[in-house]
């Protein structure tokens, strides 16, 4: 597997995205939730891979929810870099095991090699069982270290 490394700006947060997908093979996606586009987010995502993220200072981590509240987008309090997304199933909240994200492509340090055009995607019509069944799906899986 590739490792593709990253963070936010400051350092506080840093991602480790294992693929064995090449960058030219891998879908990036542009959401077009407002958040995503005011943020000019491009996301890529492997159900075959992993993400670990790991945060310094949990404190500087800002986890934040709108719409359907169905996924965590994780921005770091102190550089305000948007780096992932992360959902868990309504019945599986505490269970990590379960959790799925996406990265965010401008958050990793080797960007330029996803240099496709991104697919425009808009999911504002999916309910939340079929966000989850999706995310479930197409989504990573991810773990998260503190400390």
């Amino acid at each position: 597997m590739t490792v593709h490394t990253g963070g936010c700006h400051c350092g506080n947060i840093r991602l480790e995205f294992s693929t064995e997908l090449e960058p030219p093979q891998t879908e990036v996606r542009a959401c077009q939730c407002s958040f995503c586009v005011r943020h000019g987010s491009r996301a890529v995502a492997d159900p075959n891979g992993r993400l670990v993220i790991s945060v310094k200072d949990e404190t500087q981590l800002r986890r934040y929810q709108f719409g359907l509240r169905t996924a965590d987008y994780l921005i770091c309090r102190r550089c305000g870099v948007y780096v992932a997304a992360i959902a868990r199933d309504d019945d599986a909240i505490a269970r990590d095991d379960d959790a799925r994200a996406i990265v965010i492509i401008n958050a990793l340090d080797d960007r330029e090699r996803f240099n496709q055009e991104p697919v425009r995607v808009d999911f504002d019509a999916e309910s939340r069982a079929q966000r989850q069944a999706r995310r479930r799906t197409h989504w990573t899986p991810v773990e998260m270290s503190f400390g």
